[in-house]
């Protein structure tokens, strides 16, 4: 039998499996409180079904690619969730920071939370805004400061996947699901967004548009 090493298999359970549950649940919620980006979700998804000339046609890479609206909503909800607490780097070298040092060998642990939740960087940081990536320019800046997946050449392996895999989830979700809260719901953040009393909803299935 192939022998594997326990860290890889922990890191493959823990990013296809905690990490994008705990991001869709908070996207549960965030599109909930918010029925305006639901109307838009609904709208965007529904010209893609309008468009197919086979309705029973699964959703395709060319739908993926053709969203606008959908992968600034994935944005927020990723922006926001931070259900990475920390990511974890090594100085190589002294590094200079805002006057002080961090000597060759130090570990050093980035929260992104601090970051995408620091009011310089983006503005009314708790609101749940995913047209604040709709201006080019601005979307440029917003990046340079957006780390769910980390950043450099030590970005998430993962990452394409996971924003693919959420739109998916979303467009099933929109097209196919009505749903409301009937329970929770009521969050803490910590190093990530938690739900103390859990999050209940009830799912009903619906007749695409």
């Amino acid at each position: 039998m192939p022998v594997f090493s326990v860290d890889p298999l922990a890191a493959l359970l823990f990013a296809s499996f905690a990490t994008l549950s705990s991001t869709l649940t908070v996207g549960f919620k965030l599109l909930t409180d918010n029925p305006k980006v639901v109307k838009e979700l609904k709208e965007e998804h529904n010209k893609i079904l309008n468009r197919r000339k086979n309705v029973n046609s699964g959703f395709t890479w060319e739908e993926y690619k053709s969203l606008i609206f959908t992968p600034q909503v994935i944005n927020e909800i990723t922006r926001i969730s931070n259900v990475a607490p920390g990511i974890f780097r090594k100085a190589i070298t002294d590094v200079q920071v805002n006057g002080y040092t961090i000597p060759a060998g130090w570990l050093v642990m980035i929260s992104p939370m601090a970051v995408h939740l620091n009011p310089k960087l983006f503005e009314d940081p708790l609101e749940f805004n995913p047209w604040r990536w709709t201006d080019e320019e601005k979307r440029t800046e917003l990046l340079q400061n957006y780390m769910p997946f980390g950043g450099g050449i030590r970005l998430c392996l993962g990452a394409d996947f996971a924003k693919l895999f959420i739109a998916l989830f979303l467009h099933i979700l929109v097209t196919e699901y009505r749903w409301k809260e009937i329970q929770g719901g009521d969050v803490v953040r910590i190093s990530e967004i938690i739900f103390p009393q859990g999050y209940h909803i009830q799912l009903n299935s619906v007749t695409p548009n």
